[in-house]
């Protein structure tokens, strides 16, 4: 006898079961790529200092405001936050009790092996790692002079923090 998709044969324990199912079954497409670098996370849960996806622009929050509940029973949440990679200034209201999404953030240090002309970069980590994906700063506009002014002028170490969130990683600090 069949039960979905299962063919169990046999008459007494312990019984054979076998999945009966097509390979084209098993293929798992994602639709959404940033999926696992956003958490889901409810509005009012969010504090200013922290993280929220607004317009798909990872950003951190400057300030909340909540506004009292209105007859439809949610508080809102207004939220006003800069885009961690280009500090463009956006706002969002989302209500207290509905869920919003926020990056998953990380920080990295890298010691600079090299700068091309281009402004891209050769980085390596503490456990010798490199990486060369990643081109001088585009925001604020004097940090990406001041790391060539500082590898220029022959300092020996001339470190960078490589702030990564939904897929992009740029030179912050």
């Amino acid at each position: 006898t069949g039960i979905g998709g299962l063919e169990v044969s046999g008459t007494e324990p312990p019984f054979q079961i076998q999945a009966k199912m097509s390979d084209n079954e098993y293929a798992i497409e994602s639709t959404d790529a940033g999926a696992s670098e956003t958490i889901p996370m409810e509005a009012g849960q969010i504090k200013k200092g922290g993280y929220i996806m607004i317009k798909g622009k990872p950003c951190k929050v400057i300030s909340v405001s909540v506004s009292k509940t209105g007859k439809h029973g949610h508080a809102k949440c207004n939220f006003t936050a800069t885009d961690i990679f280009t500090g463009k200034k956006l706002e969002d209201m989302v209500p207290g009790s509905h869920g919003t999404t926020v990056p998953v953030v990380s920080r990295s240090d890298w010691e600079i092996i090299d700068i091309e002309e281009d402004g891209q970069l050769t980085l390596m980590d503490e456990g010798g790692e490199q990486k060369i994906d990643v081109k001088l700063p585009t925001y604020p506009e004097e940090m990406a002079d001041e790391i060539r002014e500082a590898w220029n002028e022959g300092e020996n170490t001339v470190s960078v923090t490589v702030q990564k969130a939904v897929g992009i990683e740029e030179v912050v600090s």
